[in-house]
């Protein structure tokens, strides 16, 4: 009998072996017939297309058309497309100052980066370019786009935009010069409130929001305005969330496979504050920006504001194709999820609380009505339009304080003021 199930055993295990060696032969026949198919599609190209196309060339167009069918963010760079993205992680070069993305298959503004000739010519987050001067953006990927837009300092442009409330396309004309970024504004809102403005995520926002911080006395709330701020650094995206939550995860990346998981976790040595937080977004915030509004939210640390963001959650990493690194693919590889498992691709943060931009609602005679407090300022106004002089008193103060003009132009900030200030009151009870 032992020797009858000895027999069976090694029947079975002989068995099983058989069955994986075929599967196994039927996947290197199957990966045979497929490349074999693409070796055939291009050589049949080469040998009957109506133009003379090199082999270099056609493997080229084939590799940016896998890559394209891919996703919106995965690329082929080719040795012109890799100079370049070295160019621009170098941190100075000419542009417009926008971030684009594709969304649903067209060529869309994530968001104008502040103070850059984009922003100053009127573009928004969310505007669909339709033409980058001549040149119709319909099946164009990427990076084709953004090597069109790059270009000398001083150059003009000029980019069709469809906008959302607009009855026909806009053309604006922008001026191209050197993009230099700073990342971190710091301003007071009254004696005891700090606005904190991150426009991207470079590689000292933490630093900065942490000096920001600790050198404000008698803080009692912060307002995190992170509205049109495209990402950044994954690094500074956990940065910025740790100084605000003392444990538990804040990001984790997932790839194809369970082992490609990894988990960020906050450390509460580095938290600063325990203030009551508010995080202002909108469809301009992408990638780090989500991840810290996100992962703020689903902590309870903060409350966010304003509209659903822009739902970039995706990891790129650029992987090389030739030895010599002057061709490569840049190519998704993973997710980003936030602490509670929701992931940010395509779906984006919704706010705890919706509120659109815009000016705020007041009286309409209010205008007119000056207060005590106030009529220094008024006058100091007044008599810059007759001397054509801006005080120096107020120039100082205008940079490093929320003035009431400043909330009365931005409904989004003023409502973050007010729920800012009924969470310190249910705070302090």
């Amino acid at each position: 009998m032992k020797k009858f199930l000895l027999a069976s055993s090694i029947a079975l295990v002989f068995s099983q072996t058989l069955f994986s060696q075929e599967q196994k032969e039927e996947l290197t026949q199957s990966r045979f017939e497929s490349l074999t198919k693409l070796t055939q599609v291009i050589g049949t190209v080469e040998k009957y297309y109506v133009d003379d196309v090199k082999l270099e060339e056609i493997v080229d167009k084939a590799i940016k058309g896998l890559m394209q069918e891919l996703d919106a963010h995965s690329t082929f760079l080719d040795k012109k497309s890799s100079k370049e993205m070295s160019i621009q992680t170098n941190g100075e070069f000419g542009g417009l100052g926008i971030t684009v993305g594709m969304r649903d298959g067209a060529l869309t503004v994530v968001s104008p980066i502040d103070e850059t000739p984009a922003y100053k010519a009127g573009v928004k987050a969310g505007d669909i370019i339709l033409k980058i001067d001549d040149i119709s953006t319909l099946n164009m990927t990427l990076d084709e786009a953004v090597n069109l837009m790059r270009g000398k300092p001083k150059t003009s442009i000029s980019l069709t935009l469809v906008r959302k409330g607009e009855n026909k396309p806009l053309k604006i004309k922008i001026i191209r010069d050197i993009i230099k970024i700073q990342s971190v504004f710091a301003k007071n809102i009254e004696e005891d409130l700090l606005y904190l403005r991150v426009s991207s995520f470079d590689k000292k926002v933490t630093e900065n929001l942490k000096d920001a911080i600790i050198k404000k006395s008698n803080l009692k709330g912060i307002i995190l305005d992170l509205r049109n701020n495209p990402g950044g650094l994954l690094t500074q995206a956990i940065g910025v969330t740790d100084l605000f939550v003392d444990s538990g995860i804040i990001v984790s990346q997932k790839g194809r496979e369970a082992t490609d998981e990894e988990k960020f976790y906050a450390k509460y040595s580095n938290s600063v504050t325990k203030v009551p937080l508010v995080v202002l977004v909108n469809g301009g915030s992408a990638s780090a920006s989500e991840i810290v509004s996100g992962s703020l939210q689903d902590h309870k640390r903060a409350v966010v504001i304003g509209e659903k963001t822009f739902g970039k959650g995706s990891v790129q990493a650029v992987l090389p194709i030739v030895k010599d690194r002057t061709e490569n693919i840049k190519l998704t590889i993973a997710k980003y999820y936030l602490p509670s498992g929701r992931t940010i691709q395509a779906k984006g943060i919704t706010p705890d609380i919706i509120v659109h931009p815009g000016k705020t609602v007041s009286d309409s005679n209010s205008e007119f009505q000056i207060k005590e407090a106030d009529l220094k300022k008024h006058l100091e106004g007044e008599l810059e339009k007759v001397d054509g002089v801006k005080q120096e008193e107020e120039i100082v103060q205008t940079k490093t304080v929320i003035t009431k003009e400043d909330i009365a132009n931005d409904n989004q900030l003023n409502s973050a003021i007010n729920i800012l200030k009924s969470l310190i009151i249910i705070n302090n009870k």
